[in-house]
């Protein structure tokens, strides 16, 4: 009978890890999209894998994301560039960049 608790514990403990591992992020779908700058300058897209900033020559970088903060690297090269998220909502994304600059888009 000890055998049949251990087992279920254990089974319930791998289904916990493996759900927990297969769900998504859920602010992360309010920040992919197609985004613009204000002034027009600027385009961004965001995706699930990359993240692209068009200011004169598009690179796809890959991207991860810590608290209110975007880390990307160029095919997973170190340093990382950090772009903190000062506002987002579904139609708005205010972004702090590495030179201390603010830019702000829509959708």
């Amino acid at each position: 009978m000890k055998k049949y608790a251990l087992i279920l514990i254990h089974l319930s403990c791998a289904f916990a890890l493996f759900w927990a591992a297969c769900t998504s992020n859920a602010s992360n779908n309010k920040l992919q999209g197609k985004w613009q700058s204000k002034d027009g300058s600027t385009k961004l897209k965001i995706t699930d894998k990359s993240f692209t900033m068009d200011d004169g020559e598009a690179i796809a970088e890959d991207y991860f994301i810590k608290g209110d903060t975007i880390f990307t690297s160029f095919e997973g090269n170190k340093p990382y560039t950090a772009f903190l998220i000062q506002k987002l909502d579904d139609h708005y994304l205010k972004l702090m960049g590495p030179d201390s600059v603010a830019i702000e888009f829509n959708k």
